[in-house]
C-alpha cells in the first residue's frame, strides 16, 4: 500500500467533517441504533455496539451524545428501521465506486446515488460489478501527535499479538490491516493501550488504483463525491481514484 497513504485524505474528510458534524452524526446515530436493535444496549455483550461507540468517539462525537442516541434506540427498537444497501458504479475514466448507505427509504437513496453518479459523469452498475476490486479489511488509522505517546515497536506488538496482518508506518502516522472478523479484537487491544485512532472500521481497500490526469475529470468525479458525501443516507463511499 506504500504510495497510496491515506492520510491525505483523512485529514481532508476530516476539514469537511468539520463542516458537516452534523450529517456524520446522524449516520454514526443510525450505526448506533442498527447495532444496539442487532444485539441489545449493553457494548459489553454486543461487539458491533462496541465498533460504533469507537467509530462515534474517533469523529469526536460527545460522549452524552453517544449515551442518549444508545437509549434512545433500546426505547425505540420497533422504530429503528434503517436498511442497509450498497451500490456500486463507474466515475470518469472508470473509476471503480461503492457506497453504502443506511436508510429508512431506499427510493430516495437509489435516486439520490443514480443522481450523483449521473451529474459527476459516471453511471451506476449491477451489484459485484466493481467490488471484486477491492478487498474487504479492518482499517484502523493513528495519527503522530502529541496525543498519543507510544513508539512503533510498543504500537507493532499490540496489533501483531491482537491479530493485525500489517502495519505500515507513513510520515504523519500509521495504518494498521486486519482480516474483517479480527478487527473488533485489534481495536480493542489499541484501544485499551491508550492510543487514540483517528479512524477504525471495516472498509473497502482498492487492489489497484486509477489515475485522472484531466481536469474535467477531477471536476466531475469531485462532484460525484461530494454529493455523496452531502447524502444523509450515505455511510460510507469507497473508490480507487488514486488522489
Amino acid at each position: 500500500m506504500s504510495g497510496h497513504s491515506k492520510f491525505a485524505n483523512i485529514k481532508h474528510k476530516k476539514e469537511k467533517n468539520d463542516a458537516a458534524k452534523g450529517k456524520i452524526f446522524t449516520v454514526i446515530g443510525r450505526e448506533l441504533a442498527v447495532a444496539v436493535k442487532a444485539g441489545g444496549p449493553d457494548p459489553d455483550s454486543n461487539s458491533r455496539l462496541r465498533d460504533a461507540i469507537a467509530k462515534a468517539k474517533a469523529n469526536n462525537m460527545p460522549n452524552d451524545t453517544i449515551d442518549r442516541s444508545i437509549k434512545k434506540a433500546a426505547g425505540n427498537l420497533d422504530a429503528v428501521n434503517y436498511e442497509s444497501i450498497t451500490y456500486e458504479g463507474y466515475g470518469p475514466k472508470g473509476v471503480a465506486i461503492i457506497v453504502e448507505v443506511l436508510t429508512d427509504n431506499k427510493n430516495r437513496s437509489a435516486a439520490n446515488v443514480r443522481s450523483a453518479f449521473t451529474k459527476g459523469g459516471g453511471n451506476m452498475g449491477t451489484t459485484g460489478c466493481v467490488s471484486f476490486m477491492f478487498d474487504e479489511k479492518g482499517q484502523i488509522i493513528i495519527e503522530k501527535n502529541d496525543d498519543n505517546d507510544f513508539d512503533t515497536e510498543e504500537l507493532e506488538m499490540i496489533a501483531i499479538e491482537a491479530g493485525a496482518e500489517d502495519i505500515t508506518e507513513e510520515e504523519d502516522g500509521y495504518e494498521i490491516i486486519t482480516a474483517p472478523e479480527d478487527f473488533s479484537a485489534v481495536r480493542e487491544a489499541i484501544e485499551a493501550a491508550g492510543i487514540a485512532m483517528a479512524e477504525a472500521e471495516i472498509s473497502m481497500i482498492p487492489q489497484n488504483y486509477t489515475e485522472l490526469t484531466e481536469e474535467e475529470d477531477i471536476k466531475k468525479m469531485t462532484r460525484l463525491l461530494d454529493m455523496l458525501d452531502d447524502d444523509d443516507d450515505v455511510k460510507n463511499v469507497y473508490h480507487n481514484w488514486n488522489e
